[in-house]
């Protein structure tokens, strides 16, 4: 029997992709509502009610909107929006992570999938606070570089106007007030005191992400090489599908666009004792937006986690 399944905001750049990806599977029907009524709550809330789940690809305040209204209905809902990433009620869709996230996400009918700089970021500081690598007041420091794509369907037009200013043609640092969204979802995920100094870059490429989180080795908890922390994260990720640690010691560049248009991720670490480098790699449309969100729906609903993704 084919699995029913809504998509709450079809239209824009996530919606769209997991509308493309889900259309194309035998296993999947896809309920619909006509044009004219794709912003009405109660027809909204009729398909996702006739839905076995449910995927909101929504400003926060709709998301929000549309959950008050189906209450505690048992439809499995996927929100892609910020609104609960950080609510401890929802089951954040980085299974990855922990074993406790993946059993949580398993046994929930209401999970957040991670945002796209968060993605990075979280597999690479988590493991270091699970391991007691780094303390909860680590002052860290994150940098990501992403794609145009990552701003949506208004960031995608300005990029890709043919009269568009120069300014474009370079890399532009952005969140500079330190009060970006995704920063809330990186310290509590993380466990973390404080929220990191976090600089994130939209540069003129379409899509990909690297995520980069350097250490100082004299402020560890611990006395390690940056060989021992590539060792633990080999072991973290360890027989993953989705998720997969290079060599040590990459030299040379590291294209941020090298994971286009794939779904899975790579985790790098590099630099030497002194100072470590970590960088996660990866599509910010992929594992960063509805290739999270298409893997979280395989586990819950039973398929297996790679169905419909590309590696």
């Amino acid at each position: 029997m084919a699995i029913k399944v809504f998509i709450d905001g079809s239209v824009g750049t996530t919606g769209l992709r997991i509308h493309e990806r889900l259309s194309a599977r035998p296993d999947i029907e896809l309920i619909t509502i006509a044009e004219e009524n794709r912003k009405e709550l109660a027809a909204r809330k009729e398909a996702i009610l006739s839905a076995d789940a449910a995927f909101l690809c929504l400003p926060d305040t709709a998301s929000i909107e549309i959950i008050e209204a189906i209450g505690d209905a048992p439809v499995k809902v996927l929100d892609t929006s910020t609104a609960h990433r950080t609510n401890p009620a929802w089951a954040y869709g980085f299974p990855e992570l922990s074993k406790e996230f993946k059993e949580k996400l398993l046994s929930s009918n209401r999970i957040a999938v991670p945002g796209c700089h968060a993605s990075g970021f979280c597999s690479i500081v988590k493991p270091l606070i699970d391991n007691g690598i780094i303390p909860a007041d680590y002052p860290v420091v994150c940098t990501s570089v992403t794609g145009y794509s990552g701003g949506g369907k208004k960031m995608i037009a300005e990029y890709e106007q043919d009269s568009r200013s120069e300014i474009f043609d370079s890399p532009r640092q952005y969140g500079l007030t330190q009060k970006h969204k995704h920063l809330p979802e990186m310290k509590a995920v993380c466990g973390l005191d404080f929220e990191p100094c976090f600089s994130p870059i939209v540069a003129d490429f379409y899509s990909g992400m690297t995520v980069s989180v350097p250490l100082a080795a004299r402020l560890l908890s611990k006395k390690v090489t940056a060989e021992d922390i590539h060792g633990i994260f080999a072991e973290h990720y360890a027989g993953q599908k989705m998720i997969s640690v290079r060599p040590f010691g990459q030299e040379g560049m590291l294209g941020t666009n090298e994971m286009s248009g794939k779904d899975s991720m790579e985790i790098i670490v590099s630099g030497n004792d002194d100072r470590i480098l970590i960088a996660s790699t990866f599509d910010n449309l992929g594992k960063g937006a509805s290739g999270a969100a298409i893997q979280c729906f395989n586990l819950i609903t039973g398929t297996d986690e790679i169905t419909g993704l590309v590696l």
